[in-house]
């Protein structure tokens, strides 16, 4: 079996691939420019970060297995951005409120011998409608720091859903289902060869 790299530097990634039995031998973030392209749609753009994360790590580590990951929150069209400061996660919560937005999770897995397989998850989550008392303790809370869209679903903001349809690990960071896949698919096919 190669290395397992993770391009990520999420404890969110790396514990959902523990989670199924995928423990990587290293961990390695891409570092990757996540600036939206004119016109790039939200899911488009999930998936082009991933791809291009997985092959900048991939090209530093010839013969491993890299996955990446990225995510992006949207309403609409709208891209919102990774909360950096309590003014952008409240701006986030505040567009959220009430409202249904689509979380896009791009997967990105490079073999061994250089193929690349990657696909877009995409879950529906509606935000319940919420006050500026709410807003605020999430705020204090300081759980948004470098979250996209401001929020994670899996710590106290998980009292704002009031559905969610599709994958909830893909709303934490990593589609369980489809990283498996990719991985069992591209083992598969090396076997073959």
């Amino acid at each position: 079996m190669p290395r397992l790299i993770l391009a990520s530097a999420s404890p969110r990634r790396l514990d959902l691939l523990r989670q199924i039995g995928v423990v990587p031998h290293a961990v390695e973030p891409a570092h990757a420019d996540e600036t939206p392209r004119p016109r790039e749609l939200p899911a488009q753009h999930a998936l082009r970060l991933a791809r291009a994360k997985a092959a900048a790590v991939a090209a530093r580590h010839p013969g491993a297995v890299v996955i990446a990951a990225d995510t992006v929150v949207a309403c609409g069209r709208r891209i919102l951005p990774k909360a950096e400061d309590a003014m952008t996660a409240r701006a986030c919560l505040v567009l959220l409120s009430g409202r249904r937005h689509r979380v896009h999770g791009g997967i990105a897995v490079v073999a061994s011998d250089g193929r690349m397989a990657s696909r877009v998850v995409t879950t529906a989550v509606l935000f319940k409608r919420l006050t500026g008392d709410e807003i605020e303790r999430y705020i204090a809370a300081g759980e948004w720091q470098g979250k996209a869209g401001g929020y994670a679903i899996q710590g106290h903001a998980g009292a704002f859903v009031r559905r969610i349809n599709g994958s909830y690990s893909n709303v934490v960071g990593l589609d369980l289902f489809a990283a498996a896949g990719l991985l069992a698919g591209l083992a598969t096919e090396n076997a073959g060869r």
